[in-house]
């Protein structure tokens, strides 16, 4: 039985989950909250809906993980002579934590090509 914890994020998932995260309402649930299980069974419960099979603990891991390389990049290029390094979905990350919208290459699974046509992932693996 394969709980799928330990098992890597691809990027549609990664990008999914960002554009979860970027839903104004999921980021004022988060903001100051301390005990956030819900929430991220929510964010779990909305990628499921696109075919990820992701568990609330994955998630907020993700989340975690996400905004620490962030937070660590932004530190270390602060430091003048450091090439200003550059982390996958760099981007999307710093767009939702400046709270500025994410621009037209961010999508969703509801209106992206990240499902072909109304199929979910596991109708495609079947």
């Amino acid at each position: 039985n394969d709980t799928g914890a330990g098992k890597h994020w691809s990027d549609n998932e990664v990008r999914a989950l960002i554009n979860i995260w970027s839903d104004e309402k999921i980021q004022q649930m988060l903001e100051g909250a301390t005990r956030n299980k819900e929430i991220f069974e929510e964010i779990a419960r909305r990628l499921m809906k696109c075919g990820i099979d992701r568990d609330w603990k994955q998630c907020r891991t993700k989340y975690k993980n996400l905004k620490y390389e962030y937070r660590a990049l932004q530190k270390e290029n602060e430091h003048l002579g450091n090439p200003r390094r550059k982390m996958r979905f760099y981007d999307e990350v710093d767009c939702i934590l400046r709270r500025q919208p994410l621009g037209p290459s961010s999508w969703g699974c509801e209106s992206s090509s990240l499902l072909s046509g109304t199929k979910s992932f596991s109708d495609e693996i079947k």
